[in-house]
């Protein structure tokens, strides 16, 4: 079996590889830009659980707590499917380090331009809408980049649940072939061109809503 051969048959599990990358990246995504929004109110009982959360996320193995929700909920008549597993566990700690990056991009977006929007009538919440979170997310771009990475990295926990993932595969054709070199070889190239196709379109986006003045800085 060839090498050509060999990365003909991984590319079966590229597209659930993707989707378990854009399904947790984007559970990470909302549960972040959600409580961090919700932290930047400052009302101190929500922060507090806010905090809570993020600490407790932040220290548990992504494994273990995939095993949790997906071995364990069934014990109790809850029983997720496979992508909602990672979605739960892959998510919600992308979700909790991406809280984390949130929150220190919020603490710099000008105070003064908050006061102005303030003082122009605006309630809380349409300055946290219109003026914070616009600026917050172009400062916290080189934050979700990397924890976007760190998700595809633990995509491959999926194969765990039964997802037939890059990972999956490649443990079925070393079994089948013996390869095992040329196979994980392959695999480390996949997973290199997802990263990079993937980076390459954040950065697309990142162009788009890039600040005018910041362009001209650039140049």
């Amino acid at each position: 079996m060839s090498l050509l051969d060999i990365l003909l048959e991984l590319c079966k599990g590229v597209v659930y590889t993707v989707i378990v990358t854009l399904v947790c990246s984007m559970t990470g995504l909302v549960v972040g830009l959600l409580l961090s929004s919700l932290h930047r109110l400052s009302i101190r009982s929500v922060s507090f659980l806010i905090d809570i959360y993020t600490y407790v996320f932040r220290g548990v193995p992504v494994l273990v707590l995939l095993f949790l929700v997906y071995f364990g909920l069934p014990g109790i008549g809850i029983k997720p499917p496979p992508l909602m597993a990672m979605a739960l566990s892959l998510g919600l700690v992308a979700g909790a380090y991406l809280t984390e990056v949130f929150r220190g991009a919020f603490n710099s977006v000008d105070p003064a331009e908050i006061v102005a929007a303030q003082a122009m009538g605006m309630s809380r919440i349409q300055v946290l809408r219109y003026i914070e979170i616009p600026q917050m997310l172009r400062f916290s771009i080189p934050g979700m980049i990397n924890e976007f990475t760190s998700v595809l990295k633990y995509s491959p926990f999926a194969y765990t649940v039964g997802i037939p993932e890059i990972t999956k595969e490649a443990m079925t054709l070393t079994a089948n072939t013996l390869k095992g070199i040329d196979v994980y070889l392959m695999v480390g190239v996949l997973y290199f061109v997802i990263y990079r196709i993937l980076l390459l379109g954040v950065q697309l986006i990142q162009k788009h809503y890039e600040i005018p003045s910041m362009k001209e800085a650039a140049v």
